[in-house]
């Protein structure tokens, strides 16, 4: 019983062999996908493949580096593909001062859109944040204070504080295979603490793929692995683990239990 709760199953790479990827997960266990999208041209795609396969769910979204091309993307048009039933989740959005390939600004205002549908449908915010923790924190926290919404910190990253003021804020946390690298001690030290009933894992497949298939393309099945790595860094029995944060996968994303 594994989730994988943040993964791109129509990127170039994955989508040519998507029947084997999916194939190959469910092998290992893999019960629940959750199919992300980044920009509004993918939205039909990364939607068709959750009607075709009832493991599989899609999120609507923009991601920060897409914000200067998707001004057009606000918040009635993120509810309005957000009503389709196999879509649990809105984003991934947020903030990426790394890269800035989008005007800082613009990433703000779309990650409030974002925001404000996840507060109109209840659905789940799926944040993406990158050298922005401080006005990552800062407009969840405002927003919150307009009225509350759920969400979770995709692919987690940043420092232990960080993810001590989102779980406040009533977030959950997502681990990726990042947690593996050997370079990862402050991500590993968080992975630790993280409360059972705050946490998740996932793959953001193609990318990221865990220790032992660093350097390959990541897919859902590596889940596992990351899995079975982070039991053992907890210590932790990896059955109970992987039961866990399956359960916890639902709970946020409650749309997949209709």
């Amino acid at each position: 019983m594994l989730a994988d709760s943040h993964c791109h199953l129509n990127y170039k790479g994955v989508a040519e062999q998507q029947g084997e990827v999916l194939a190959r997960a469910r092998a290992r266990g893999v019960t629940a996908m959750l199919n992300i999208s980044t920009r509004e041209s993918e939205w039909d795609a990364v939607i068709a493949t959750a009607e075709r396969e009832p493991d599989v769910w899609a999120s609507v979204g923009i991601h920060p580096h897409e914000a200067d091309q998707h001004g057009h993307v606000d918040t009635a048009r993120l509810v309005a593909r957000a009503a389709h039933p196999r879509v649990v989740g809105i984003g991934e959005s947020g903030l990426d001062y790394y890269y800035d390939h989008s005007d800082r600004a613009r990433q703000q205002a779309s990650f409030r859109a974002h925001i404000a549908a996840c507060r109109e449908t209840q659905l789940p915010l799926i944040v993406h944040t990158r050298d922005a923790e401080e006005d990552t924190i800062a407009i969840l926290g405002e927003e919150m204070g307009k009225g509350a919404y759920p969400g979770v910190i995709h692919c987690f990253t940043a420092s232990g504080d960080f993810a001590d003021k989102a779980m406040a804020l009533g977030f959950y946390i997502s681990i990726s295979g990042i947690v593996t690298f050997k370079n990862a001690r402050d991500l590993q030290d968080t992975a630790k603490r993280l409360p059972q009933d705050r946490l998740l894992i996932e793959t953001d497949a193609p990318f990221l793929a865990p220790v032992p298939h660093r350097g390959k393309q990541g897919e859902p099945a590596f889940v596992a692995d990351t899995a079975a790595f982070l039991a053992d860094l907890r210590g932790e029995d990896v059955a109970a683990l992987t039961r866990t944060t399956a359960e916890n996968f639902h709970l946020l994303f409650a749309k997949t239990r209709a």
